[in-house]
């Protein structure tokens, strides 16, 4: 495996459906919305057919480190658990997310195999690569707290409860230096899906 070559194969558990993390996942419109410590920016270049299949996807992105990332993706493959993008940009590769339903829960895997092609992390690679790892590994653990606050929002059983989940979205924004914007609402049931 040359220097600036990456694997990793990331497992979270939460208590939902296939579908619905499917769902969650499989929309990139909001990931900025559930998934902001990761994802700034993202825009669909190509919707795909009615399944996602062919979409095309530029996403801006960071981690804790203090370098950003350009790339985008087109899904090559959908399936009623997971699906299939292949990556291009400051890194080349694919990822395969796979979900599977356990009871309640669902185990849900991401397994991301790319070559870094930015300079900064081709160069470095050979001395960095923990560090970059290191990189990778936190924006996956801050994604399943993402998708469980997200699916916590869902299914939130009041508006306090939604209020909470709230707080603690402005909160974990603040932490990472964003600012969350939560514009005004004239009725907080406007949040509750319908």
């Amino acid at each position: 495996m040359a220097t600036n070559d990456y694997h990793f194969i990331t497992t979270w558990h939460v208590k939902s459906t296939i579908e619905e993390v499917s769902e969650i996942i499989g929309n990139p419109r909001e990931l900025t919305r559930w998934w902001p410590s990761v994802y700034l920016d993202v825009k669909v270049l190509e919707e795909g057919d009615e399944h996602g299949l062919g979409r095309v996807v530029s996403l801006y992105t960071k981690g804790w480190l203090p370098y950003t990332l350009r790339w985008d993706f087109r899904v090559t493959e959908v399936q009623p658990d997971g699906f299939t993008l292949v990556a291009w940009g400051d890194f080349d590769g694919r990822g395969i997310w796979t979900f599977e339903q356990d009871g309640e829960w669902v185990n849900v895997i991401y397994d991301w195999k790319i070559k870094a092609e930015k300079p900064l992390l081709r160069y470095f690679s050979i001395i960095m690569k923990p560090i970059f790892s290191a990189n990778h590994h936190w924006a996956m653990a801050k994604g399943e707290e993402s998708l469980k606050l997200e699916l916590a929002r869902r299914h939130a059983a009041n508006q306090q409860g939604l209020v909470d989940i709230l707080l603690f979205r402005k909160q974990e924004c603040a932490e990472v230096g964003y600012t969350l914007y939560i514009p005004f609402i004239e009725h907080i049931d406007d949040l509750f899906d319908h």
